[in-house]
């Protein structure tokens, strides 16, 4: 009778995870791809367009795609182009579908392990229906964060199975998908680190350990820790590979110090921490703030300490609370910024995996709390619900702002002050539109918040071409290649610029230099004009 109950309610659970997820986030399938990365991946993307064939796949192993190599993320693409073409709603609908069932693997291992299915599927609503899984979720080009957590879910799932039999074929399986995962994203390569954290809650596989008599302890606990070498060995290997691919992308210490790497990072872990219990201010782009004042690093710093001295001290009596705050720290540290790719802050992003372990806290402590006080089953469980209810509403408004381009930069530029990206951005989608006088305007703010913005000079030097203002077009062009002379495009459009202008020899020369480092638009355009010789 009990089972039978159980295998209902877990129908239930899981039709209102499905539901509330598609209520939630089910206004991303009228939304557009978006002018940041996703040109790149997608719509520009001519090998994704091809479609499934052997060179695609050649092409999606041997290739690095914006500092990334995830060949299974671009083969994710390319089938999805095959199904939907250029209609953006099944791309987004996909990588609900794909964050939804990891939720419910999610569900499922923890439902496994605690025997605790209400408990279980609250820890699962709260990762699934959090608006920090917007960014994620919404933006077509984080495929390869849905992807690697849904085949990382399966591996932590899977390995629940793997600790009940130590059956080979579940190990390998395992191992398989732990694999699968890290050629989606190299984000989960601190999932073995997280099966140790499991092996003691909610496993208690090292409980069995120590409780076992002395001639088996060191057995049993060597074999907690060698089983984990293979999944060691592959971490290295694709932090390895992840290395070389995002090498060009990588921040020198001279652009950003390691004092102000230590300080960012202790303010991300408690700014992310404040954004999971009260989600707010949620953008796209947050500038890199190179001096923060060194009281609020100190105290963040003291909070952090304070909290993992508080999980040390209870892990005997409270494990889900050292399980969750470690997960947390741990899975946080590839993106936390001590090894700075990009120019950005934080991102909503890098919380999908850590994020489960705050969830596991809330959900297994939360009752433990209200007990205290007298709070009875029922209304902890109304205000378990009011708790969904109002991230699902914030979650649903949060996607609102991904519909376009337009929409989602004026946010971000609502939200936070000096962002280059997204003034930056926003003058590519304006200028798409038309707009070029708000077009210049935004990548002008964008070179006076960073003078050497190379790619907003460029940008900025076509907006005045379609203005037929060429003199200043030539002089941006002119200071996008001082800045980076390896600006393929701006050659190319310095090139178009005087040929547009009436000055051939300039233009042919600067065309033809273009076309020699690859991008051949002005050069085969005049040829074709016959102005090339």
């Amino acid at each position: 009778m009990f089972v039978a109950m159980n295998k209902k309610y877990t129908y239930l659970i899981m039709i209102f995870l499905i539901a509330a997820s598609l209520a939630a986030f089910g206004r991303i399938a009228g939304n557009d791809f978006i002018n940041y990365d996703d040109t790149e991946y997608i719509t520009d993307n001519h090998h994704i367009k091809s479609g499934i064939n052997l060179q695609t796949i050649q092409w999606a192993f041997s290739n690095v795609v914006m500092a990334n190599w995830h060949p299974l993320t671009m083969l994710s693409h390319t089938l999805d182009w095959n199904l939907f073409g250029a209609s953006a709603s099944g791309h987004h609908l996909m990588s609900l579908l794909l964050h939804i069932s990891t939720s419910i693997f999610l569900f499922f291992f923890l439902n496994k392990t605690t025997k605790n299915i209400w408990t279980s599927a609250f820890a699962a609503a709260l990762f699934v229906l959090h608006p920090l899984r917007v960014e994620s979720v919404a933006w077509a080009s984080e495929r390869k964060d849905v992807l690697s957590m849904f085949f990382g879910m399966a591996t932590i799932y899977t390995y629940s199975f793997y600790a009940e039999s130590s059956k080979l074929s579940k190990y390998f399986l395992c191992l398989t998908l732990f694999i699968l995962s890290l050629l989606s994203k190299p984000m989960l390569v601190t999932l073995p680190f997280v099966m140790m954290l499991l092996d003691y809650w909610p496993l208690k596989r090292w409980d069995k350990a120590m409780a076992a008599s002395i001639q088996y302890r060191y057995k049993l606990t060597g074999r907690l820790v060698w089983e984990k070498v293979p999944f060691f060995l592959v971490t290295i290997s694709s932090s390895v590979v992840t290395f070389w691919a995002q090498n060009k992308a990588v921040v020198s210490m001279e652009s950003i110090p390691f004092y102000s790497r230590i300080a960012n990072a202790i303010l991300a872990y408690m700014l992310y921490l404040g954004k999971i219990f009260w989600p707010h201010n949620m953008v796209i782009y947050y500038p890199y703030d190179l001096y923060h004042p060194l009281w609020k690093v100190l105290i963040f710093a003291l909070i952090l300490i304070v909290v993992t001295f508080i999980a040390l001290y209870y892990m005997r009596k409270q494990p889900f609370l050292f399980t969750g705050w470690f997960w947390y720290l741990g899975t946080l540290v590839p993106v936390i910024g001590l090894v700075q790719v990009g120019g950005q802050a934080m991102a909503d992003r890098y919380t999908y995996f850590p994020s489960i372990g705050i969830s596991v806290i809330l959900a297994w402590g939360t009752p433990l709390l209200l007990q205290k006080v007298g709070v009875r089953g029922k209304i902890v469980f109304l205000m378990a619900m009011a708790a969904l209810c109002i991230l699902a509403v914030s979650t649903w408004m949060q996607s609102g702002y991904w519909k376009n381009s337009i929409m989602l930069f004026n946010h971000a530029l609502h939200l936070t002050k000096d962002n280059q990206i997204a003034h930056y951005n926003l003058g590519m989608a304006l200028s798409a539109e038309g707009k070029i006088d708000d077009a210049i305007n935004h990548y002008s703010e964008a070179i006076r918040i960073n003078p050497n913005y190379s790619e907003a000079f460029n940008n900025r030097g076509n907006a005045y071409v379609k203005l037929r203002q060429y003199q200043k077009a030539i002089d941006d062009f002119n200071k996008a290649i001082e800045i980076r002379p390896d600006n393929a495009e701006a050659y190319n459009n310095y090139g178009s610029a005087y040929l547009l202008q009436g000055d051939k020899n300039l233009g042919c020369r600067y065309a033809r230099k273009a076309c020699a480092m690859g991008v051949c638009k002005a050069y085969n355009k005049a040829q074709g004009n016959k102005l090339c010789h």
